[in-house]
């Protein structure tokens, strides 16, 4: 199989945007992406760049929010030997490594004031000096930059410099978040999984149960794509029953042995919860008995059960608010009630 991370959706609002990028990669002008973390702004980056008269080009990545304010400059604009401490040798900066190419800006928001107007003079004059030197380089760049903040705010705050943002927004595409690409979950996870099923060394893939593809498309996906990925991955590489995967992670520090907060920590913000059917369950088993001879195993069960039937109560048996307040799915909340055999019927 390809193991290169590709670009996949069917959805309307993602092949719009696709088309818009594809349009805009033609033209010789930069290219502001903005999306949500997750929602694949490298790969559209990547692209523009490869459907761009610059194709065969070098394609640069410098992500601003890997490297201290200190060295940001360097990076990008290299330096001459004895420059500063540890400057042994001269060495080009990204600028100059792109030359004829694309330079991929990552996190735009995060650079400081005095490296965007270092970065608009380069925009601008299509000149870049290093650090230690008084002779400019000509360099052929297209920038492309990605953000995950709203960069007109930012300008407002005084935070990001308004002029450089006019240069690096002659077009600007917007990835839409996973949740609103209708019909593009289950194909991803399709993916994903197939594509781990085969490094783990499956035969074949089998797909997911109704009862986690449900769960997958009940799921919010803060972390777009990438969480996604990550779910899915998850789940087949923990799956050892055989048959079509059923169980579903989503939040791999879930345990009930987790840490407790430190002291003073603030506690978690109020939700507001959606209603739900209610649940009907038995009464609640009764509080432990350190002294009683039993395995920990089943203290840990013990547990376990007085924790759901204490939230169910407090919540008034409604699924989806205790599962809130617990910090669970709602199908995470029902297995864990299907294990203790606390539904009707169970």
């Amino acid at each position: 199989m390809d193991r290169q991370t590709q670009v996949i959706g069917q959805s309307s609002a993602f092949l719009d945007v696709l088309k818009h990028a594809s349009r805009a990669a033609a033209l010789d002008r930069p290219v502001l992406v903005i999306g949500e973390r997750g929602t694949g702004k490298e790969l559209v980056a990547e692209r523009l760049h490869r459907l761009s008269p610059r194709w065969d080009a070098p394609l640069i990545v410098m992500n601003c929010a890997a490297l201290p304010e200190t060295l940001i400059e360097a990076e990008l604009f290299g330096h001459e030997a004895g420059a500063f401490t540890g400057a042994t040798k001269a060495r080009p900066g990204r600028f100059e490594e792109a030359d004829g190419g694309t330079l991929f800006l990552d996190e735009l928001g995060t650079l400081s004031m005095a490296a965007q107007e270092r970065l608009l003079r380069a925009v601008e004059y299509g000149e870049v000096t290093r650090i230690g030197s008084s002779r400019p380089v000509r360099v052929d760049v297209r920038i492309v930059a990605a953000t995950n903040e709203h960069l007109p705010e930012k300008v407002e705050r005084h935070e990001f410099r308004a002029d450089l943002l006019d240069r690096l927004s002659f077009e600007v595409v917007t990835l839409p978040p996973l949740r609103a690409r209708a019909g593009d979950v289950m194909m991803l996870a399709e993916h994903f999984g197939r594509r781990m099923a085969s490094e783990m060394g499956w035969e074949d893939w089998p797909g997911f149960t109704e009862r986690a593809t449900e769960a997958l498309l009940q799921h919010k996906w803060p972390g777009n794509v990438r969480e996604l990925r990550n779910v899915v991955e998850r789940a087949v590489y923990r799956w050892e029953q055989g048959g079509a995967v059923d169980e579903i992670i989503f939040d791999p520090f879930l345990s009930p042995y987790r840490p407790a907060p430190m002291p003073g920590a603030a506690s978690a913000p109020a939700v507001a919860l959606a209603p739900s059917e209610p649940l009907v369950i038995a009464d609640a088993p009764p509080p432990c008995d350190p002294d009683a001879p039993m395995d920990f195993k089943s203290q840990v069960a013990r547990f376990e059960q007085q924790i759901l039937a204490k939230a169910l109560s407090q919540h008034r048996f409604n699924q989806r608010a205790t599962a809130e307040a617990l910090g669970l799915s709602y199908d995470q909340l029902r297995h864990a009630l299907r294990r203790h055999d606390m539904l009707p019927g169970g």
